[in-house]
């Protein structure tokens, strides 16, 4: 494989830019850039039109065999290879292939949100912190297909390197919108969906509920569970049984149980 140029310095001004986009929000929100490592991850966002401005790859580390013909689909511009020493330093973690990449981000504002087919089933997140959370919401999200998935009241940036890998790529894969609690609930109301909120106070049982019309899930964080404002408007608050000694589970996992069985009522009804 052939490249332009092969950086072996630490002190590259491309790599600092990396290092610089890796670590720091604020950069990534200034440039509107992020950094993506990982072959699976590369082919996600590939694959989901998201535009590709810097393929970093180690020759050392490079299975070629496997992922020579994928970087060859890149113009030789934006290919650069680096050596093992910059790599490592660039590297999250050891098992991404060799293979990093700069990418500029999509425009993630709610009034952009658009479904592709009518009676959208979407997942909203209120207030999710912890990035590996995030991350494990959004492949349950991409495991059942969902229409989109609603931040509300954002508190960690979408491109945080720790939210692609927890995501395995899914942040690409999902059609992800952020806005304020409010903002979220007028557009919901206005588009005529069921809200129903996870949530243990006037409750009923998940199993007992119809998810087949136009439907938003949603999940509050542990600790604090969801606002006064979500509360307020749910078209009807629902609770998975627990039957040991606490009364919640991880947030990832809550969610995926009722994003399932909404979709096992629809695809009964289908």
């Amino acid at each position: 494989m052939h490249s332009i140029k092969h950086i072996t310095s630490l002190q590259n001004p491309l790599i600092k830019r990396v290092l610089l986009l890796k670590e720091k929000s604020r950069e990534r929100k200034k440039t509107g850039l992020f950094v993506l490592e990982g072959i699976r991850e590369l082919q996600i966002a590939t694959r989901t039109n998201y535009e590709i401005d810097t393929v970093f790859y180690c020759p050392d580390i490079i299975n070629a065999n496997q992922n020579d013909n994928f970087l060859q689909s890149f113009s030789s511009e934006k290919l650069i290879s680096v050596s093992n020493e910059v790599y490592k330093k660039l590297a999250y973690r050891d098992t991404t292939e060799g293979v990093l990449a700069i990418a500029k981000s999509k425009d993630h504002q709610l009034t952009t949100l658009k479904f592709k087919y009518n009676n959208p089933l979407v997942l909203i997140a209120e207030a999710p912190e912890k990035p590996g959370n995030i991350g494990a919401l959004l492949r349950t999200a991409d495991a059942a297909n969902l229409d989109a998935v609603l931040i509300a009241n954002p508190k960690t940036d979408l491109y945080n390197p720790n939210i692609i890998r927890s995501s395995v790529g899914c942040v690409f894969s999902r059609n992800i919108k952020m806005g304020s609690t409010t903002e979220i609930v007028t557009y919901l109301k206005e588009k005529g969906f069921q809200i129903y909120c996870a949530a243990l106070s006037a409750s009923k049982e998940y199993t007992t509920i119809d998810f087949k019309g136009p439907t938003a899930i949603v999940v509050g964080t542990e600790n604090s569970g969801l606002s006064d404002e979500w509360l307020q408007n749910s078209t009807q608050n629902i609770i998975i049984p627990m039957e040991g000694e606490i009364d919640s589970m991880n947030v990832s996992v809550s969610a995926a149980i009722l994003i399932f069985e909404a979709k096992r009522q629809r695809n009964l009804n289908a």
